[in-house]
């Protein structure tokens, strides 16, 4: 018999209907979670977030030599996180640092704290 095939006998109307209210109470949260994980799902993004809640703040100039990329390149990656409300901007004369909107971040700070024990246990060995 194929697994992906579903017979079912009878259907649990109160659980169909408790599930779709679930969803619909939740429905905000789903499409702003979403945004964020879609967001920080990239892996050069992921990489940027982690170096920035790492160091507080960077540039892209710095995030550009330590990622081996252009900054034109970085800098899309960086606007993308900005415009999607996870990174904020500090201009100090010419240079501008990004860091995160804690707020809005939540989701992705227990990723990164995830890869901080990761990163902390490899230079301990």
């Amino acid at each position: 018999m194929d697994d992906q095939t579903c017979i079912r006998v009878l259907a649990d109307i109160n659980q169909i209907n408790e599930c779709r209210g679930d969803l619909q109470r939740v429905g905000n949260e789903i499409v702003s979670f979403s945004r964020v994980l879609d967001l920080a799902g990239n892996e050069v993004r992921l990489k940027i977030l982690f170096l920035i809640y790492k160091e507080g703040e960077m540039c892209p100039c710095d995030l550009s030599d330590v990622l081996s990329m252009k900054v034109p390149a970085i800098s899309q990656h960086l606007r993308k996180l900005k415009d999607g409300g996870i990174l904020q901007v500090k201009k100090v004369g010419q240079t501008i640092f990004y860091s995160l909107v804690e707020a809005n971040s939540e989701l992705l700070i227990p990723i990164i704290k995830k890869l901080m024990k990761v990163n902390e246990m490899i230079l301990v060995k």
